[in-house]
């Protein structure tokens, strides 16, 4: 199955073309417009200046060294696991090291997976192309052709979200320079069959959306000029965008031209493959449709549904939508459950689930008594999730970890008994440590859960990192991490997780709950967390931290305005901070679903109310704050980032800002970036919150 739509809006925790971002000004009074030119020379000269400070403060530090040094040795450790990829009879991988900086795109046998040292076949130098080729490609993924003739490959300058489209030659394992491409765009591209292409890219003036999407999807066969490509739908400047999918079963292969009317709202249109013509599926816009099996569509509800039987569907729901316009519910979660990821392969449709944020995954598998829900086992306490499924057999591969376990994989050639086949080692020593959930009571008396991982045995309030994210129904659920558990935990120092409102950790409700004229209700959530935090004793406000990026970036910087005597520092990687501008910068158009309009005055009025660039003022204390962007962003843009720092800056308050030029969204482009970033992350928040050495 293939689904790939840019509207991914992940943080930053979770591990864009190189021209300028058109920018409409935020505001003719607003002194710091100048610096939303990205890539101008007067703001890249702003921005390197804040570099050079921030780096000679921050570097100094002996820790920074030993954090880098510690952190690159994890990333680049050649015992990680190979995440995996499955299709056919291969399991695909892409693997960046110490040796290959930009990445080796990868494939080994199925068989051979399970192997502890697999015998791996080298399909494209990532690093090597990038130097034949002088250009500073970023790997962004790729997709085989149903009989795996053919691969699309997409690659960024930088590793924004533009992206340029080649094909590669599975046979003559080289690109192809006979076959399908894209010139730099964010674009979406996905194979029907080998010789057809569905797509959808800047075809020029008025093809795309007010978001910077594309519009209009089209249908292009193999040794046809890209110009000749049918076109097979077209959305409106308003929408989000238009995007191909294509699914790939036993029955055949399925295409679909989905309009994205908001960043949750879909129409799918189902394309004929014989004649191209595209026609509207029944389906309901808060339908999430994740696959096809047995000639029925698989989706997800954002909201309750009646079917046409007349049966009642809660929101959150797993639903099967079959072409007789019947539906039928497999999984309908329960208030403090959510339905995470969902993947359907050959045989079954595998589904990871949250209860209380604790997972599990559960197999539904078609019998002569219809749809059961098999359940897979695997350990329980932490996070699960469904790697990857085969379209073209049985075999799925899984993973278990939690804050203090790392991760397995399991896999399963069609039993619901995965066998685990690898393990990453540990990489701190978690004996002397514990993870707990609490709950912090909200504003409006909402329980809000929280995760505190910690050592056994505290001395009195310690230094303490809290974590938010709080949008786009993104659930934080239990995560192995080695950063944290490095440079953070072992040194007698908390990380703290808080599942606020906003996210998806307890489904549609837990995200609606704070969108548009209730976001308050995320910034409330953090603050009763971090409040109750300091009533438990576990820190205080000069010893708490808060660390988010993009959406989570918006929270730091809004709690940080909103409640300053909280905190004793804080970080934000690559966030929104001018709500009143956001619809102008970047992609920001596309998520008018979630934070609103402020172009219309009802819902500009309760952006003000948040937005930290409107709200920031001198004469208040704020904890220290450390910006950290990239120029190279096209999602979120740096333009935020560098606002706020300057006008806080110029209001007299504690401010550091970096800014990296490669990573995209993500601020690191390969490991020495990434080791860079979040280098300067903790010896920056152990220097305020008073971590030891």
């Amino acid at each position: 199955m293939s689904l790939r739509l840019s509207l991914t809006f992940l943080s930053v925790f979770s591990f864009l073309s190189s021209g300028a971002i058109a920018v409409t000004p935020s505001d003719n009074a607003d002194p710091y417009a100048w610096l939303e030119d990205v890539h101008g020379a007067k703001p890249l000269a702003w921005a390197a200046e804040q570099n050079k400070k921030s780096l000679g403060i921050l570097k100094a530090d002996p820790r920074y060294r030993k954090n880098y040094d510690s952190i690159l040795e994890v990333l680049d450790a050649p015992d990680r696991i190979p995440s995996g990829s499955i299709r056919h009879g291969f399991v695909y991988n892409f693997w960046q090291d110490a040796k290959n900086p930009k990445g080796l795109w990868r494939r080994t046998s199925i068989a051979d997976y399970a192997n502890p040292a697999p015998k791996w076949d080298i399909l494209l130098d990532v690093d090597a192309l990038a130097k034949s080729e002088t250009e500073n490609w970023v790997f962004e993924g790729a997709e085989c052709a149903p009989k795996e003739t053919r691969c699309l490959i997409r690659l960024s300058r930088g590793g924004g979200d533009a992206v340029v489209v080649r094909e590669y030659d599975l046979k003559a394992q080289k690109l192809a320079t006979d076959g399908f491409s894209l010139k730099e765009a964010k674009s979406d591209a996905s194979y029907i069959d080998d010789n057809r292409v569905l797509f959808a890219t800047d075809f020029g003036k008025g093809s795309l959306t007010n978001s910077g999407y594309a519009r209009i999807v089209k249908l292009w066969t193999r040794g046809t000029p890209v110009a000749s490509a049918k076109t097979i739908y077209e959305g409106k400047v308003e929408d989000v965008l238009a995007a191909p999918a294509t699914f790939h079963t036993k029955d055949g292969d399925f295409a679909l031209a989905i309009r994205a009317v908001s960043f949750f709202e879909n129409e799918y249109y189902v394309v004929d493959a014989a004649t191209g013509a595209a026609k509207k599926l029944p389906l309901p816009l808060f339908a999430d449709v994740k696959g096809m099996i047995n000639g029925a569509w698989v989706a997800t509800l954002r909201k309750d549904y009646a079917g046409a039987d007349g049966e009642q569907i809660g929101k959150g729901s797993l639903v099967l939508f079959r072409d007789d316009g019947s539906t039928q519910a497999l999984y309908e979660p329960q208030p403090r459950a959510s339905v995470e990821t969902v993947a359907v392969g050959r045989d079954a449709i595998y589904a990871a689930i949250t209860d209380n944020v604790i997972g599990s995954v559960h197999a539904f598998r078609h019998g002569p008594g219809g749809w059961v829900d098999r359940g897979v086992i695997l350990p329980r306490g932490g996070a699960v999730d469904v790697v990857s499924v085969n379209d073209f057999g049985p075999e799925a591969l899984f993973s278990f970890q939690s804050y203090l376990t790392p991760p397995t994989v399991y896999f399963t050639d069609g039993e619901d008994q995965p066998r685990p086949i690898k393990s990453l080692l540990a990489r701190f020593d978690a004996s002397g440590l514990v993870t707990e959930q609490f709950e912090a009571t909200s504003k409006d008396g909402t329980k809000i859960p929280y995760f505190v991982t910690r050592p056994k045995q505290l001395n009195g309030p310690a230094p303490t990192v809290l974590y938010g994210y709080g949008g786009f129904e993104v659930s934080l659920t239990p995560g192995y991490s080695a950063n944290f558990g490095r440079q953070w935990l072992t040194h007698g120092g908390i990380y703290v997780v808080a599942n606020i409102r906003g996210g998806g950790e307890f489904g549609p409700a837990w995200h609606e709950a704070a969108v548009k004229e209730n976001r308050q209700r995320a910034f409330d959530d953090f603050a009763a967390v971090a409040q109750d935090l300091i009533t438990r004793g576990l820190t205080t406000p000069k010893q708490l931290g808060i660390m988010g990026g993009s959406n989570g970036g918006l929270l730091v910087s809004t709690v940080m305005v909103q409640h300053p005597e909280l905190f004793g520092a804080v970080v934000c990687q690559v966030p929104l901070i001018d709500m009143i501008a956001y619809t102008h910068i970047g992609a920001g158009a596309s998520w008018e679903g979630e934070y609103g309009d402020p172009a219309k005055p009802d819902e500009r009025t309760y952006i003000l109310t948040y937005s930290p660039y409107q709200n920031v003022k001198k004469g208040v204390t704020y904890p220290p704050v450390f910006f950290v962007t990239a120029t190279s962003d096209d999602r979120v843009t740096p333009v935020h980032a560098r606002k706020m720092a300057a006008r806080m800056e110029e209001q007299g308050h504690e401010v550091l800002f970096y800014e990296n030029t490669d990573g995209g969204h993500s601020a690191a482009a390969d490991h020495k970036q990434a080791a860079e970033m979040w280098g300067l992350s903790f010896v920056y928040l152990a220097e305020k919150l008073g971590l030891k050495s």
